[in-house]
């Protein structure tokens, strides 16, 4: 299957007991649709788990918000939560992934310095 979404925040690599190494992420894929004598347009975001095992290097370049397309198998996951409520996860072994576009690392720190001047008190 193929899924083309955005990065919810950067990978992550987790190392096994056995010295394996597998890239954790998570995309959001967005679908807009408008109804059937609806002026109002409704947005639908489906989250998908994903576990890359090829190599660990990609996380250089999957940082959050960044157009990724990924191949791979989907698999359900579903359980009951504490409450007795029934989820459910999508999950992805993924096989191979195509970056479209890269999140701004620029943007990201420039964000990020507004902040900090932000909250800097002035004496003046």
């Amino acid at each position: 299957m193929v899924l083309i979404g955005r990065l919810t925040k950067d990978a992550v690599v987790a190392q096994l007991k056995d010295d394996r190494k597998v890239v954790n992420f998570t995309l959001a894929i967005n679908d807009y649709y408008k109804p059937k004598n609806s002026d109002k347009a409704v947005t639908i975001t489906t989250f998908v788990q994903c576990a890359y095992w090829i190599s660990p290097k990609i996380t250089e370049w999957l940082k959050k918000g960044s157009l990724i397309e990924i191949m791979g198998r989907l698999t359900v996951n579903a359980y009951t939560d504490m409450q007795g409520e029934a989820k459910g996860t999508l999950n992805c072994h993924v096989d191979s992934i195509k970056i479209h576009q890269q999140a701004k690392a620029e943007t990201v720190k420039t964000e990020a310095l507004k902040k900090e001047e932000a909250e800097i008190d002035l004496p003046f």
